[in-house]
């Protein structure tokens, strides 16, 4: 610990685990599995109660945490080649119009080349759901208006700037205020994608911040999800190291309030900080302005948490003008202490925290809810059936998603949607047809059921089709009212 002490100040954390993937050596990688001591090794840099006496299971986790990311780091290249093909060539048959017209333009010579960098060029996630236009049955005032729009946001953060600009200006016929690559400075590159838009119709001014979750061929995106470190905030709790990294955290600095004098080299975009102090300036130009934090998969987990560093750094401008948070197949992003800190502060400033959750979607149930990771979710969840029927439930079923006794209910739920997705377009209407692609992502939940749940697709249906009263404000309990928490307040002293 004194040695990675020396290049990487935590001073701002009483308690860590750090992995080093990059620094491991096999012999080392394998003895963690029979030693206590994980501070010992060379990839584990870590403080506090942890450093010593870890359970077998915890060391496991650790163990395949960090093979996972060097395999990760081993396939960069090749992965983000096949995803470079594959988008490619579903791009080349939209462009096309079909396979069919396709080969012949390839016989007639006149084959339509799509361009990466233009608004008609779709990721592969947007190859899942193509729809473009809000539901305009939707309207602004009604209780799942801001939900309806954050989804379709999350969704469009996945596609390049063209594509979003036109998309904002031209079908949504809102303001597209800007697009970014934020800089993540243990990966030492751009890896944190968000955009921002503005929404002045019917009236009101709200400023909607999305954030890109991740991309199935972006081997650093993934890095930042089986990264398994942890910080123990004073006051606050423990969070996910990997989507602190990705939001803005400094290897040398940690959280500090402003950022330092920069060096001679072009200035860094870190997510938190740029997007802080772009809000300060947009809501300065109406009081009565507000925004929106959203995004889906692990974007959901940096809209979270950038109100945990607003509270942290005591913004309260920024905290009394947020209306909410949106976030569409979240991962768990803290512990039980960070889950009640957040809730107390939230509540204190009116902040609406709504978490989807749609059937048997994989991803909000990881990392597991268990004493060995400690992860535990929090705040408001919604949770829709295959029928797109939402209830507000205190955690989803089947929160860890693995058990025996769940298997069959949720292959018969895949079968139910593989069924839905041939026949949903005469029961919902045509603009809920589903894609060629996503069908066959229904036959891959026969056997790996979560996987295809996880699209946008369930979750932009869920927003349209579930109810608006599951927005309405809930009668407020005085004997939950009154209760404060003190139990995150005694792990560290205040110190922020």
């Amino acid at each position: 610990m004194a040695m990675a002490a020396a290049t990487c100040d935590k001073g701002f954390s009483c308690s860590y685990m750090i992995l080093k993937p990059e620094e491991v050596r096999f012999f080392d990688l394998i003895h963690i599995l029979f030693s206590s001591d994980i501070g010992k090794r060379d990839f584990v840099d870590s403080a506090g109660p942890d450093g010593t006496e870890e359970s077998f299971r915890r060391r496991w986790l650790i163990f395949v945490s960090i093979v996972a990311q060097k395999f990760l780091q081993f396939v960069a290249k090749p992965l983000g080649f096949v995803g470079s093909v594959i988008e490619t060539w579903l791009n080349l048959v939209s462009s096309n119009r079909s396979l069919g017209r396709l080969f012949l333009n390839i016989f007639q010579g006149s084959v339509q080349k799509p361009d990466k960098s233009s608004a008609n060029f779709l990721s592969f996630i947007g190859n899942l759901d193509k729809r473009l236009k809000l539901d305009c049955s939707i309207k602004c005032g009604d209780g799942k208006y801001h939900a309806a729009l954050s989804m379709m946001a999350s969704k469009a953060s996945y596609e390049n700037r063209s594509y979003l600009e036109a998309t904002v200006k031209d079908q949504w016929k809102m303001e597209f205020v800007d697009s970014y690559d934020f800089w993540n400075d243990y990966q030492e590159k751009a890896t944190t994608q968000a955009f921002v838009l503005r929404d002045k119709n019917e009236g009101q001014d709200t400023i909607v911040v999305a954030f890109r979750g991740t991309e199935p061929f972006d081997s650093d995106a993934w890095c930042s999800d089986f990264d398994i470190s942890w910080y123990e905030l004073p006051g606050v709790g423990r969070i996910h190291g990997g989507f602190m990294k990705s939001l803005g955290l400094q290897k040398n600095v940690g959280w500090p309030k402003e950022l330092g004098k920069q060096d001679d080299s072009p200035p860094k975009l870190l997510a938190y900080y740029a997007i802080r102090d772009l809000l300060k300036e947009l809501l300065k130009q109406n009081d009565q302005a507000r925004y929106i934090l959203t995004g889906h998969s692990m974007g959901g987990s940096l809209a979270i948490l950038f109100p945990a560093i607003l509270l942290m750094h005591d913004e309260k401008l920024l905290l009394q003008r947020l209306d909410g948070v949106y976030t569409y197949g979240q991962p768990r992003v803290g512990d039980r202490n960070f889950g009640k800190f957040m809730e107390k502060h939230l509540a204190e400033y009116n902040i609406r925290y709504f978490r989807f959750v749609y059937s048997n979607d994989l991803v909000p149930r990881l990392p597991y809810d268990d004493k060995t990771l400690m992860f535990k979710h929090f705040g408001t969840c919604l949770y829709y059936n295959t029928a797109y029927e939402g209830k507000i439930v205190s955690e989803e079923p089947n929160k860890n998603y693995f058990s025996l006794l769940g298997a069959i209910p949720m292959m018969l739920t895949a079968f139910r949607e593989l069924f839905r997705s041939f026949t949903i377009k005469y029961t919902r209407g045509p603009e809920y047809r589903e894609s060629s692609l996503l069908k066959i992502f229904r036959v891959i939940g026969l056997i790996i059921p979560g996987i295809p749940a996880h699209c946008p697709q369930d979750y932009v249906n869920a927003t349209r089709l579930g109810p608006s009263d599951l927005f309405l404000p809930r009668p407020k309990d005085p004997e939950n009212q009154s209760k404060v928490v003190h139990e995150n307040m005694t792990a560290c002293p205040k110190q922020f």
